[in-house]
């Protein structure tokens, strides 16, 4: 597992979890993706941080994202990343999305660094959604 990846997860739910949305962009390529909910995707780091700080609003400004177990596969400069993901929220029991995901995200080495090109905290749970 790269370790290196599964630390910047960690940094990146903290960010999430302090609403630190400034310091959360630079977890993320420019072109990156978002899965904000099934149907709804945006792209750019503009777009990423006014749709996190909406997410945060949604859960009354207390999700306490965490990741469980992991696997990653890696080639080159690209890394597949399923995680568990788990979310914690005051209104948590009222929320019509999952609490506990499967993700699938995608880091690309950019310049030496590891960064977040597709963030779907959805994983295939999307195929679902899709008719």
């Amino acid at each position: 597992m790269n370790e290196e990846i599964k630390k910047l997860i960690s940094e990146a739910d903290c960010a999430i979890r302090e609403e630190r949305f400034d310091d959360l962009m630079n977890f993320y390529t420019e072109d990156a993706v978002l899965v904000v909910k099934p149907g709804l995707e945006v792209q750019g780091k503009d777009a990423i941080k006014k749709a996190f700080i909406k997410i945060a609003a949604y859960f009354q400004n207390s999700i306490v994202p965490t990741q469980g177990k992991m696997l990653m596969i890696e080639t080159g400069d690209t890394v597949l990343v399923l995680s568990q993901t788990l979310l914690d929220a005051d209104n948590k029991e009222t929320s019509e999305y999952s609490m506990e995901r499967r993700a699938t995200y995608v880091y690309r080495k950019v310049n030496g660094q590891w960064l977040c090109a597709i963030d779907n905290s959805y994983g295939t749970s999307l195929l679902d959604h899709n008719d």
